[in-house]
């Protein structure tokens, strides 16, 4: 259900846009997760901090409105004590419009998708999913859709990112996680990871974490076209005990190849996508002072975060529990460097691809490590707790609003 923000904000970005074109410059938006603010930084190299940007300038009314709907209010405090680890999750996943005056952000704990106006810093509109919380999100390729998980209601909704109107949506496994806009924005991949906050992690309780895997859809209609369970293809190269749920997930540049983390696993795996087969499999270093004991490693993702070089030559890989992010060779598959790191939980490219940068959730900082050397070059203070870190284009010279 859509609810409209402030109207006037949205007629006004819509009229700047339409009466002249803007001078835009790249940049890395970082959602601090846990203070519901989004700290920008330039895309490249040396990183310079430009601003902070307020994701929650309705927390008054969203809190009044939970608390007056006894099921929201149920479901935020659940987000809150588990997911959120005693935190609001305030900014899961973010995007920038195409004329960069807005962002839009999904926020788990109002369980909406929203419009923050760059320029005032006011809302622009507000999408409410059904399940009430809001998880991970793609924008298309054009940038004018916003594909974002109803992780408890298990639907993908389609907005278009100016209005927040509904496009389309449709079903998912249990807690649909990452998406992907693939083939040149034809297609929708969406991988649903089940119940990672239960604490039944070993091996023979498996079967409690629900329905785990990837759904294709259609981008023009939003029927299905294939789902493609990992257990299988795991069983079929003798990984019965791993579990299938995809996590954080890379495509190479041609969409031939999918790297994937799945839980519990310090390591990733390559999936042939015309053979419908797994192709590889890379386990990375692990820290040997992390406990065995699997229902203390953060939501089931002891690896969190994955990315990919602009040329398809090499990975970026965050090892959240392991403490270390590191890049890997794709012609060797060797990993450089450790890089140390407090809580790495998501890890994106520069915005001349020389870098990756990875956010330290327990850090409260960004690290940038070159792909070349695979050495840290560098971290930036940001907020409380960010997670992910999306490329996107501002206004040149532009500064945070007034209200942030």
């Amino acid at each position: 259900m859509r609810t409209t923000g402030v109207i006037v904000s949205t007629l006004v970005s819509a009229f700047v846009a339409g009466v002249a074109a803007v001078d835009l410059q790249p940049v890395l938006l970082v959602g601090n997760n846990w203070d519901g603010t989004a700290t920008v930084v330039t895309a490249s190299a040396p990183f310079t901090t430009l601003g902070l940007v307020n994701i929650v300038p309705d927390k008054a009314d969203r809190i009044k409105e939970i608390n007056a709907n006894p099921i929201q209010w149920i479901v935020y405090t659940a987000v809150k004590n588990q997911v959120g680890e005693g935190n609001d999750q305030m900014v899961d996943d973010l995007y920038a419009t195409p004329d960069g005056q807005n962002v839009v952000v999904s926020r788990p704990s109002f369980g909406d998708v929203a419009s923050i106006s760059l320029i005032s810093g006011k809302l622009n509109w507000r999408f409410k999913v059904s399940g009430y919380r809001s998880d991970h999100m793609a924008v298309s390729p054009d940038g004018t859709r916003v594909a974002v998980s109803d992780s408890l209601g298990n639907n993908i909704y389609i907005l278009d990112i100016n209005t927040g109107a509904q496009l389309g949506v449709f079903k998912g496994g249990d807690k649909p996680h990452e998406n992907f806009f693939t083939n040149g924005g034809k297609l929708i991949w969406n991988m649903s990871i089940g119940n990672v906050d239960s604490s039944l992690d070993d091996p023979s309780g498996d079967w409690t974490k629900g329905d785990r895997h990837i759904t294709i859809a259609n981008a023009t209609t939003y029927a299905i076209v294939k789902t493609i369970d990992m257990r299988d293809r795991l069983n079929a190269i003798g990984l019965k005990d791993f579990s299938d749920a995809v996590r954080p997930a890379v495509f190479t540049p041609d969409f031939s190849k999918l790297y994937f983390q799945v839980s519990f696993y310090n390591g990733f795996f390559e999936y042939d996508i015309a053979s419908d087969k797994i192709t590889r499999q890379v386990t990375l270093p692990e820290d040997p002072n992390l406990t065995k004991d699997r229902t203390k490693w953060l939501l089931d993702s002891r690896h969190h975060g994955i990315t990919m070089n602009p040329s398809g030559t090499a990975l970026c890989v965050a090892g959240t529990m392991d403490s270390y992010a590191t890049v890997v060779d794709l012609t060797t598959f060797k990993n450089k460097a450790l890089v140390n790191a407090t809580k790495p939980y998501w890890a994106t490219i520069s915005g001349d691809g020389k870098h990756c940068v990875v956010s330290e959730a327990g850090a409260n900082r960004i690290t940038a490590i070159d792909f070349e050397t695979g050495e840290k070059y560098g971290s930036v203070p940001v907020g409380y707790h960010p997670q992910r870190v999306r490329f996107a284009k501002i206004p040149v010279g532009w500064t945070p609003p007034k209200s942030s």
